[in-house]
């Protein structure tokens, strides 16, 4: 795995939440990268240090989901996207994954939360300004999948 990932500068916001968040990231980019099936990376990640202090069920749900669905998740993205989705950095990739995956299937999380997660994961762990990018794909797909949530706040 990716000695960057893994000793990057974590963000200050250690909630159990997103501490499932960061190791989300981190099995979603082993995945990218290794292609392993989804069982593996989550015992990978979850025999991990300080896993223990994460929502483990959040986790799993994201992991897991994210796998699963990634093709339909990879679909709603890439009409969003300047460049194919292949040629986007592993760690924005995986974000983008994580944010797609919870604006669809975590409506009880408010979009603004999903996306200021994405936006501090990738501040943390991506590139100089991949948090830019990831916060107006996901501003967008939040647009379409929440709609009505979008228009409320605004």
């Amino acid at each position: 795995m990716n000695d960057k990932l893994i000793h990057a500068n974590p963000s200050k916001n250690r909630t159990p939440r997103h501490r499932a968040r960061e190791f989300a990231l981190q099995g979603l980019y082993q995945w990218l990268l290794s292609k392993e099936d989804s069982g593996t990376v989550v015992n990978n990640i979850r025999a991990a240090h300080g896993f223990d202090k994460a929502d483990a069920e959040h986790f799993a749900q994201v992991v897991y989901g994210a796998i699963k669905d990634a093709p339909a998740l990879r679909a709603a993205i890439a009409p969003l996207l300047d460049r194919p989705i292949d040629e986007i950095s592993p760690v924005e990739h995986a974000v983008l994954l994580i944010g797609a995956y919870e604006l669809k299937n975590n409506i009880e999380i408010p979009y603004r939360v999903v996306i200021n997660e994405a936006v501090e994961l990738t501040k943390s762990f991506g590139g100089i300004d991949g948090h830019k990018y990831v916060n107006g794909v996901l501003d967008k797909l939040a647009a379409q999948l929440r709609a009505t949530e979008v228009q409320a706040a605004r």
